[in-house]
């Protein structure tokens, strides 16, 4: 038995110097020291053996047993160093070479656009007000003079929340309200940025969030030729002089008269384009004069007050200024796109 335990740990031993993972040393591990590995049956042979040689059998098969375990740590312990050396020759760091410059960051086209919007109306003495994106039905609607069934609300898909009269803005006209109530009964000139939400079909043309910037000049003895006038200033200073504007009647609930703003394109000079669909013209705002509803909502006296208003995008003017022909680039968190500007 003696001499068959020698040859055992001989033979263990060689395997062991030649494994060279650790699956190899697993399996050997199994192979040897396992449950029915090849030393359990040296210890049942034991009660088989005379008295008189038990002790001597017994106290080398722990030897042999002990002297497996430790080089099977040991042996371990070299396969990690050796695994671990690799790793740092592999992953090398070249300190010599060159440092790489971190690359800078930049405005997204859409922040750009809107502080060229802030500057320009800045230059005119608006300043900017905030409004909050999450609004009530009462001051996105019912104040702005739109209630309840209102054909009107069939222009806005709305982003209702599970709290009851709670909703994502559909446009950034509610700040009107908040900004004549905060501010009545002093004359006001402000813009509201932000961003709208609405329930509708994402084309290249229209996106289910983008951002609006609503304007509002409330005081004494303002007219439509106010208007016309903030117009003109923002299309020349915007997209370059000498623009030809038109305004054109139109409908909103929460002014009148309401009108469509339009400038001449500014890619085919008015010739017609794809663009302008071949019509010569551009929309770049809704405006009118503040109704006098939504003026008496908002604590003026439409007898002594008036008011004009305007909304305009963001994106539609930043895509003419750079020809981008998708408005789901903006928000597509492209590098490809946005490293462009």
């Amino acid at each position: 038995m003696l001499d068959a335990l020698r040859e055992l740990e001989t033979k263990a031993q060689a395997e062991l110097q030649s494994a060279s993972d650790s699956q190899a040393l697993q399996g050997w591990n199994q192979r040897y020291l396992g449950r029915k590995g090849a030393l359990a049956p040296f210890f049942l042979q034991l009660r088989d053996l005379p008295r008189e040689e038990r002790p001597l059998a017994g106290q080398t098969l722990n030897q042999v047993k002990q002297a497996l375990t430790a080089a099977l740590e040991e042996r371990q312990e070299a396969l990690k160093a050796g695994e671990r050396a690799a790793s740092m020759a592999a992953e090398a760091i070249d300190v010599t070479l060159p440092g790489r410059a971190p690359s800078l960051g930049r405005l997204h086209p859409s922040t750009a656009t809107l502080r060229r919007i802030y500057a320009i109306f800045a230059d005119m003495g608006f300043q900017v007000y905030r409004a909050p994106d999450v609004e009530t039905d009462m001051v996105n609607f019912e104040l702005l003079n739109i209630p309840p069934h209102h054909p009107a609300r069939d222009m806005w898909d709305t982003f209702y929340t599970t709290r009851e009269g709670v909703l994502l803005r559909t446009h950034t006209s509610p700040g009107q309200i908040r900004a004549m109530r905060e501010y009545c009964p002093e004359p006001i000139r402000v813009i509201l940025p932000g961003m709208c939400y609405r329930y509708e079909q994402v084309t290249a043309r229209s996106e289910m969030m983008f951002y609006q910037v609503e304007g509002l000049a409330v005081g004494k003895n303002i007219t439509m030729t106010d208007l016309k006038g903030v117009m003109a200033e923002y299309a020349s200073r915007m997209f370059g002089e000498g623009r030809t504007m038109r305004f054109r009647a139109s409908h909103f609930p929460f002014t009148e008269p309401s009108v469509e703003v339009d400038m001449d394109c500014i890619l085919c000079g008015g010739e017609g384009c794809r663009v302008c669909k071949y019509t010569g013209w551009l929309e770049i705002s809704g405006a009118g004069m503040v109704h006098p509803v939504v003026l008496r909502n908002g604590g003026y006296d439409p007898q002594v007050y008036s008011g004009f208003a305007f909304g305009m995008g963001v994106e539609r003017p930043a895509m003419l200024m750079h020809g981008v022909t998708d408005i789901r680039y903006f928000f597509g968190n492209d590098l490809r796109f946005l490293g462009q500007f």
